[in-house]
């Protein structure tokens, strides 16, 4: 029961929409009858508890008939927000299930297209640079082979940029209505990209056992290579979605990145054609350590890692996840109203 200066608060003489939403109580639920009568005092009464809630002094109310308790206090949504992606988990996997469900609906041939898709650029990142450019392989390993293990970061990097900068204009109804951490929707979108990479990476296996081209133990280091992705694909994503609530012409610059960062990234080729003098400044980017890890894991060695670039493209994903987050928990309270 709550006690408000002093009188007894029910729970049919003190509404608790109100003392949840920061508003006073009603007049006629403070006092007694001889207190109602008396405006100046009243009109005291609630000037006094609009103070004491404008300082967001700790409420607990417990009616008699639910065990719900509601607290007010200063900073406490803000304080409580990393606890609330894991109390909001369930609402994460209903997104990345829609958006899965969605993406190939109504499709002839449906998630076939995760593995026509690759394909068609490996063939054509083959003839262009393997046979037509003569670049050359790393080691013996087949040209079809270094074009697909450069290919599986770089899709499930620009699937996830992709859909997760367009997310909370998709999700715009959703955000408008109720609260959530925001951090939930464009996260679960890169997900569905995951799938699309397993669904890859399965395709790869294939592709190794029919060129007789079996992996060793450096294999088991490849999800911490899936994971540097993951977070260089996260950070710029959250730092353009943001952006992408307030000036919607960044909608059309994505897909020129994506375009430009498949050139400008050693996928079609090995990053080894770099000259030594610009190798460590062509590794700030962060997918260029990526997709080496990519190759040294798979490919059993055939093709080297550059530990300098991986250490610098590292420090830049990280950099770009936190950069990321802060710009996105900065304009987080204006998404509803911009959207």
């Amino acid at each position: 029961m709550l006690s408000i200066l002093g009188k007894a608060c029910t729970p049919t003489r003190c509404r608790r929409g109100d003392l949840q939403l920061g508003r006073p109580p009603p007049i006629s639920s403070i006092g007694g009858a001889g207190e109602r009568a008396n405006a100046a005092t009243a009109a005291d009464l609630v000037l006094t508890l609009k103070r004491l809630l404008y300082r967001m002094v700790s409420v607990t109310v417990r009616p008699n008939f639910m065990t719900e308790i509601i607290i007010i206090e200063p900073g406490r949504l803000e304080r409580n927000y990393w606890l609330d992606l894991w109390r909001y988990r369930e609402l994460f996997r209903v997104l990345a299930w829609r958006d899965l469900a969605v993406r190939y609906k109504q499709t002839v041939i449906g998630v076939a297209w995760s593995v026509i898709r690759p394909l068609l650029t490996v063939l054509v990142f083959t003839v262009v640079f393997g046979r037509i450019a003569k670049l050359p392989s790393d080691g013996t390993v087949p040209y079809p082979l270094l074009v697909f293990a450069g290919m599986l970061p770089w899709t499930f990097f620009a699937t996830g940029l992709g859909e997760a900068s367009n997310s909370l204009i998709n999700n715009a109804n959703l955000i408008s209505k109720v609260y959530f951490p925001r951090l939930i929707v464009p996260t679960a979108t890169v997900v569905v990209a995951f799938v699309d990479f397993l669904i890859s990476f399965a395709l790869l296996l294939l592709l190794m056992a029919w060129y007789q081209y079996p992996p060793d133990w450096r294999m088991l280091l490849l999800p911490g290579f899936v994971l540097l992705a993951f977070v260089a694909s996260v950070g710029p994503a959250l730092w353009i979605t943001a952006l992408n609530v307030k000036y919607r012409d960044f909608r059309y610059v994505i897909p020129f990145i994506v375009q430009f960062g498949l050139y400008v990234s050693p996928v079609g080729f090995s990053s080894s054609v770099v000259p030594g003098e610009w190798r460590l400044l062509y590794s700030l980017n962060p997918m260029v350590g990526v997709i080496d890890g990519f190759r040294w894991s798979i490919l059993g060695g055939q093709s080297p890692l550059y530990l300098p670039g991986l250490a610098a493209g590292c420090c830049v994903a990280a950099f770009f996840l936190w950069f990321g987050i802060h710009r996105f928990r900065k304009t987080e309270r204006s998404f509803a109203d911009l959207i």
